[in-house]
């Protein structure tokens, strides 16, 4: 089995096009205030209020990841992940702290300067991350090599800077079948040291279990579940496992918690079944919406977009190693 964080390298600049989607979209299960995002592609903002700065976020890797930066092996430590992905040898990729380093200060920095963007246009994360007493706990599942804590940690502690001495507090817990933990450490200490007035405000954990046979503890007190670049690959190595995972996602969550999933936009996503081809999205949408016009299922879309762009400005940042721009779809979803 794949790592969970392991995000296919060609998500990046792909030339696909967005052709037959458009004829499956759901109609049904999605919420009377819920946003779509139906053109051909759109852009996320390279910066806003709502998030901590670019290079900040940037700094974060900078710092955190120097010794690999620094390190002459480098470029070997991510050639040598790179044929261990397109050779499908996914547990050899990242069975190492060198190859996970190496990775993650590649291709985690621009992911997470997208996912920040992303969770701070995305109203109803914001209002929950931004509530100034309670303990918000969220699930990253696949989120190993560190994108998504420090996207949520970018958009938590900007909001926190309005009223830094509220005791809320934001609880993040990430599931990975690799032994992500070095590189999850080292990106949540620097979060609590140079982000947040009050440490003990922003915590993160590490499970190191396949998603799919672990047995994530009291799923009722998350506000958050984040499937980044992960579904698809879940789908494409064990599906009946993956429906049952989001079945149990279905019984066991709260009224109100969100779900947000996102992968590559265009063919890299879709999910072939007998002799017929089907775009991820669909698929979750069935499981988790309900047949096509239909409203029976369990969770209701809120915000989504078929193809959205994350463009690094280069003329503002800068990062020893190249930053990607991204293109992909999410949706998130609102237990009903």
């Amino acid at each position: 089995m794949m790592s969970q964080s392991q995000h296919k390298i060609e998500i990046f600049n792909i030339p696909t096009s967005q052709s037959e989607y458009a004829t499956t979209t759901m109609a049904g299960g999605r919420s009377k205030a819920h946003e779509v995002d139906q053109e051909s592609s759109s852009n996320l903002p390279f910066k806003n209020d709502n998030t901590l700065e670019p290079y900040q976020i940037l700094d974060a890797f900078t710092v955190c990841f120097k010794h690999i930066l620094d390190s002459p092996e480098l470029d070997s430590f991510i050639q040598k992940v790179k044929s261990d992905l397109y050779n499908r040898d996914y547990i050899a990729a990242f069975n190492d702290d060198n190859k996970r380093f190496g990775y993650a200060s590649r291709w985690s920095p621009s992911r997470a300067l997208a996912y920040a963007s992303l969770f701070s246009n995305l109203q109803p994360i914001t209002d929950m991350l931004q509530e100034p007493e309670l303990v918000k706990r969220v699930l990253c599942v696949g989120g190993g090599a560190g994108s998504e804590i420090v996207g949520l940690g970018a958009v938590f502690c900007r909001l926190k800077e309005y009223n830094p001495n509220s005791s809320s507090q934001l609880d993040i817990t990430v599931v990975d079948i690799a032994d992500w933990s070095m590189v999850v450490s080292h990106l949540s200490n620097y979060m609590q040291q140079n982000w947040v007035h009050r440490e003990s405000s922003l915590n993160t954990s590490f499970i190191h279990e396949d998603i799919l046979s672990a047995k994530i503890e009291d799923l009722a007190s998350l506000d958050l579940i984040t499937l980044l670049f992960t579904t698809n690959e879940l789908f494409a190595e064990k599906r009946k496992e993956t429906i049952k995972f989001l079945h149990t996602l279905s019984n066991g969550c709260k009224s109100g918690t969100l779900l947000l999933i996102a992968e590559s936009a265009g063919s890299f996503s879709h999910i072939t079944i007998g002799n017929k081809q089907f775009p991820v999205q669909f698929l979750i949408d069935t499981i988790l919406v309900g047949k096509q016009g239909e409203l029976n299922g369990p969770w209701e879309i809120v915000s989504e977009s078929e193809s959205i762009w994350y463009r690094v400005n280069e003329r503002e940042v800068s990062y020893p190693l190249k930053l990607e721009n991204m293109r992909f779809f999410y949706r998130l979803y609102r237990k009903k």
